[in-house]
């Protein structure tokens, strides 16, 4: 288990009171209300405009750390409306953040694509998805091809040709299993540009919708009322905040031995690729532990803002377990996304082969973060005051 950092001793720390939580709700709040006055400024009528993206990223922010302190420091707070704020931030803060996971989800995969094929990925072939009719292929060749790509995605990483040599049977078979996904790969890009893109479309309609429909209206007026007012409950402002910022932390610690290290120590996790292109689209099962971790991460990282007034000091060792995590996500979620794409009807052997080799390679990804974050996290407890 990883030292505790919030040491019950000091005095500073436990002079910290509810009060100090008071300072930091009314600041957020007030943070929340700017991000939304610089979206109303905008317009949000663009997609892509760079002023829409960072109000909608300023109040996905300041959402986020009021929600995560409602949730670490909940007894010193009005209950009912705590519970009532909370799931409404959590809401908020998902819908918004949709259209930038599909945007990033696509730029990863685009950029895998063109790493392990050795091609450009673009989408001139957009209409090219599916052969001509004489030449469509069914679904037991898709979901062979599938397979066939996942098992050479260690051979068509990047390198991989060079360290198997252009010379004999094992060179050939190299040469060949690049070639087939250089052929897949544009039209994999291509399918998976339309895909993805349509959900972002899609994620920035709801986000609008969102923006302006009665409950984010019901949302802000409280957000507004909490900038001048919160709701503590009597005994809050004289009662120290660290046992609560402690017992996130030791929940933190929990989560993670719960982990399995030990496979995050082996370069790849043959039963996550299995799952992964299995026709169940149900999410990863390993996954799920990580995720948590991730969440429980970023509450500590807010309780400690918390207590040092917002201007917590770095702790690198918690900011690259964090960032580790950060990638086991986004990599998670693009393997999830091959896999769907992977999925479609009627796509040529040739796009599920790459579609394959993606999978895995961002499943490569997933294990390569979680064995960044146990390297992070074994530093943390062995070096940690």
């Amino acid at each position: 288990m990883a030292q505790q950092h919030l040491d019950p001793t000091d005095p500073t720390a436990a002079a910290v009171t509810g009060d100090a939580l008071a300072g930091y709700l009314r600041a957020q709040a007030t943070e929340f209300l700017r991000a939304l006055r610089l979206h109303r400024e905008t317009g949000g009528g663009t997609a892509n405009g760079a002023e829409e993206f960072d109000a909608a990223r300023l109040l996905r922010r300041s959402a986020r750390r009021i929600s995560a302190s409602l949730h670490t420091f909940r007894p010193l707070l009005d209950p009912d409306w705590s519970e009532e704020m909370r799931p409404e931030l959590a809401w908020l803060s998902g819908t918004l953040g949709l259209e930038h996971a599909y945007e990033a989800r696509l730029e990863r995969l685009l950029l895998a694509l063109h790493r392990l094929s050795g091609a450009a990925v673009l989408p001139a072939q957009a209409a090219d998805v599916a052969v001509a009719a004489g030449g469509r292929a069914g679904p037991g060749d898709t979901a062979a091809a599938v397979a066939a790509g996942g098992r050479a995605a260690g051979t068509a990483r990047v390198g991989a040709a060079a360290r198997i040599g252009t010379g004999g049977p094992a060179g050939a078979t190299a040469t060949t299993e690049r070639g087939n996904l250089t052929v897949g790969a544009a039209k994999a890009g291509a399918l998976l540009e339309r895909q993805l893109t349509l959900a972002r479309t899609r994620a920035h309609s709801t986000a609008l919708q969102a923006l302006g429909s009665s409950r984010f209206h019901a949302v802000a007026d409280k957000v507004a009322v909490l900038a001048s007012e919160v709701p503590l409950t009597p005994t809050a402002p004289t009662t120290a905040l660290h046992p609560l910022a402690a017992a996130a932390e030791e929940r933190l610690s929990d989560a993670v031995t719960a982990l399995p290290l030990v496979t995050a120590g082996h370069p790849y996790n043959a039963e996550a690729l299995v799952h992964g292109l299995a026709p169940d689209p149900s999410p990863h099962p390993q996954d799920g532990s990580w995720h948590q971790v991730r969440l429980l991460l970023r509450l500590h990282r807010y309780a400690r803002e918390v207590l040092h007034g917002g201007n917590a000091p770095v702790d690198v060792r918690l900011l690259t377990a964090g960032q580790a995590l950060n990638r086991h996500r986004d990599a998670s979620e693009a393997a999830a996304a091959a896999a769907q794409a992977a999925r479609t009807p009627r796509i040529t052997p040739a796009t599920a082969y790459a579609l394959g080799v993606l999978h895995a390679d961002q499943r490569h990804e997933v294990e390569a973060a979680r064995f960044a974050f146990q390297q992070a996290w074994q530093k943390q407890t062995v070096h940690a005051p």
